[in-house]
């Protein structure tokens, strides 16, 4: 993974192939051309999670049909950080019930989300 710091509050990120722009909100200094870095972190979590309710539907042969994947994020103001991560799935009337539990352990399966809960540890360097 390459970064590249770029003009403004920009960083543009080069990854496998892919080249995504990062910026800040106007208040920030930013022109607000792209999500934040720390939105791109909130959007990994919602998309990893609702990647696995896909999968778990397709394993199934259950249809996606009006399934939607809605996240809510809570900040403890003292903190100044997110506390809580709420994560509603939205089923449609006829999603069968014998599967309720089994996708929201299947949400919770993520492997952004479990990567959270046992935190990587972080090496900085510098060289030349």
């Amino acid at each position: 993974m390459e970064i590249i710091l770029a003009k403004k509050q920009q960083v543009i990120v080069n990854y496998k192939g892919f080249e995504i722009l990062t910026d800040q909100p106007e208040k920030a200094g930013g022109d607000n051309a792209a999500p934040s870095p720390f939105d791109f972190f909130l959007i990994s979590i919602g998309a990893c999670a609702g990647w696995y309710v896909k999968s778990f539907c397709q394993q199934r042969n259950l249809s996606e049909e009006g399934i939607k994947v809605m996240m809510k994020t809570h900040r403890n103001h003292e903190k100044r950080m997110i506390d809580n991560i709420e994560i509603d799935i939205k089923l449609p009337q006829d999603f069968p019930d014998k599967y309720r539990d089994a996708v929201i352990k299947a949400a919770g399966a993520c492997t952004v989300k479990k990567h959270i809960a046992d935190a990587p540890e972080f090496s900085i360097v510098t060289s030349k």
